[in-house]
């Protein structure tokens, strides 16, 4: 496949990860610049080492550091780190592809597919993750699954005491908990208890 015709692909397959997929489920505006920058620059730097001797292994280096640097600069949710990296392998796999022509689009729609199947809305909708600040101390396992199940009104999995305060008389706790089968969590972003 000739190299505009992989170009351009790349740039179809990166707006349909981030205009298609990533901001109607997640809307978060500042990581839709830095996907489409990171898929971009990574195009054109792949693009350009791709016609010299340097080869594929200085295009994963680029692509290790790239990735460790932009990781390190902000804190990003898992789902956001999977995008990220989607939009990195989306724009090495066009200028770096030697082999059948066929190859780099397919794997480019095993990218996307990937994505939209894994992030899909309705795969685990039941099941949520919170961080929450509780108005006590308490130090107690039993104790505070029941406590935490009756704010939630949902079965905790797992409670992960982050912060214990005794002074303050407070507890941050990292939950997982599941609702009963076909009742949606509900986002409780940015509910202090």
């Amino acid at each position: 496949m000739p190299r505009l015709a992989m170009f351009a692909l790349d740039l179809v397959a990166v707006s349909l990860l981030v205009f298609g997929l990533y901001f109607p489920r997640h809307r978060r505006r500042d990581l839709v610049v830095a996907y489409l920058g990171v898929n971009v620059g990574v195009l054109a730097v792949a693009g350009s080492l791709s016609s010299s001797t340097v080869g594929a292994g200085l295009g994963l280096g680029l692509f290790g550091v790239l990735s460790i640097i932009r990781l390190r600069s902000t804190e990003l949710d898992q789902h956001e780190v999977a995008y990220y990296f989607s939009a990195l392998a989306l724009g090495i796999l066009g200028p770096l592809s030697g082999g059948e022509q066929w190859l780099a689009p397919a794997l480019m729609g095993l990218i996307l597919m990937v994505m939209y199947l894994g992030d899909h809305p309705r795969l685990f909708r039941s099941y949520g993750r919170q961080v929450l600040v509780l108005d006590s101390a308490v130090t107690d396992p039993l104790t505070l699954t029941v406590q935490l199940e009756g704010i939630l009104g949902a079965r905790v999995h797992k409670a992960t005491i982050e912060r214990l305060d005794l002074v303050n008389e407070t507890t941050v706790v990292d939950v997982r908990y599941s609702y009963a089968q076909g009742r949606k969590a509900p986002s409780l972003a940015g509910v202090n208890r």
